[in-house]
Formats: C-alpha cells, sequence, structure tokens
C-alpha cells in the first residue's frame, strides 16, 4: 500500500473515531442561517455529511482518472501493438526483398564467373595452338638450317683438298 493511501486511511479513522466519541455533541440539534433562512439541525451530523460527501466525490474523481489512464494505456498499448506489428511485417518484406536481390546477384555473378571462365579457357586454347605452331615453325626452321649446315659440311668434304 502506498504512503499517501496508508496516511488517507488514517486520518479517516481518526475522523471515525473523533465522531464516533462525540456522537452526542454531533447529535446536538444547532441553530443554522442558511442566508435566506434558519433552520434547527445538528451541525456535526451536517459537517460529517459533507465530509462524506465531499469524500465520495473525490474516490469518485479519483476512480474516473484512474479508468481513464487505463483505457489510455490500452488505447496506446494497442497502437504499440500495430507498429510493432507494422514494423515487423516492413522487415520482413525488406529480408525478402534482400534475399530476392542475393539471389539475382548470385545468379548474375556465376553467369559472369561462367563466361570468365569459357573466355579464359578460349584464351588458353588459343595460346597453346599458337604455342604449338610457333614450336613447330621454329622446329622446322632449326631443321631447315641443320639441314643447309649439313649440306656445306658435305661439300667442303668432297672437295678435294688444296695443296
Amino acid at each position: 500500500m502506498k504512503l499517501q493511501s496508508l496516511l488517507l486511511l488514517i486520518i479517516l479513522a481518526v475522523v471515525a473515531a473523533f465522531a464516533a466519541l462525540n456522537w452526542g455533541v454531533f447529535l446536538a440539534p444547532t441553530e443554522l442561517w442558511l442566508g435566506f433562512t434558519s433552520v434547527q439541525m445538528p451541525l456535526g451530523l451536517l459537517m460529517l455529511g459533507l465530509l462524506v460527501l465531499i469524500t465520495a466525490l473525490f474516490l469518485i474523481y479519483v476512480v474516473y482518472l484512474q479508468g481513464s489512464v487505463l483505457l489510455e494505456a490500452r488505447r496506446h498499448s494497442r497502437a504499440l501493438q500495430t507498429n510493432r506489428e507494422l514494423a515487423d511485417s516492413a522487415e520482413a518484406s525488406r529480408f525478402t526483398e534482400l534475399r530476392a536481390f542475393l539471389e539475382t546477384e548470385l545468379t548474375r555473378q556465376t553467369t559472369l564467373n561462367g563466361e570468365a571462365k569459357e573466355m579464359v579457357l578460349a584464351r588458353i586454347d588459343r595460346l597453346e595452338h599458337d604455342f604449338r605452331s610457333f614450336t613447330e615453325q621454329s622446329g622446322n626452321t632449326l631443321a631447315a638450317y641443320i639441314g643447309e649446315l649439313e649440306d656445306r659440311l658435305e661439300k667442303i668434304t668432297t672437295l678435294p683438298p688444296v695443296r
């Protein structure tokens, strides 16, 4: 229990005890002036009735305030839940978009990678063919030079010796 509520209950208990102890005086009739007429009635009972009425009005006001605060809190809670659901769905759609984007990019990269691989393999084949052609030409040129040298050597060895 809050300190304020406890203090209020203690004050109400003290007023009730005071009224109980002085009940005879509370019921003693007194002449009261109401502004345009005078009446005979117990002043203590009138004051006690006004205290009960004011206390009841304050209790009704407190209940009204708490009720309105609870309704406002529920409304905020519903709005917060709605916003949370919107944020979750937006996040889910962003994840879906990201997944779709990544899939298309992965497909594109795979295609580009395949094309690049084919180009590299084609270039390697072309370079291998060029290398074989160059090696064959070099072999033919070397064979021609060797044949020419053999012919010269044969000419030199078949000539009669010069004295």
